[in-house]
């Protein structure tokens, strides 16, 4: 996702979401231009730290300020399992 307002926000959520609850396996990627998304990865961390999203989710957001690292760090996440787990609880 490019930086954007709420219809961008609202596809994003959506694939963060069907991503979570195992309806694809796809990384999801955010160009962080000029650290745009820098909030939304700390809301998401925090969400994680009150056990609302499961880290593994969070970990399978590629974030990078280039196109170029980007892509980069989406084929690798590309491959990564992460099991499917119906509930989530805090990390210790």
């Amino acid at each position: 996702a490019l930086p954007g307002g709420f219809g961008t926000l609202d596809e994003l959520l959506e694939q963060l979401t069907w991503s979570q609850l195992g309806l694809h396996a796809k990384p999801v990627g955010l160009l962080d231009v000029e650290g745009y998304w820098r909030p939304l990865i700390a809301l998401a961390r925090h969400a994680t730290n009150e056990g609302f999203v499961r880290a593994v989710d969070v970990a399978a957001i590629a974030v990078a300020g280039d196109a170029d690292a980007l892509l980069d760090a989406l084929d690798r996440l590309a491959g990564t399992a992460r099991p499917r787990a119906k509930w989530t609880t805090p990390d210790p």
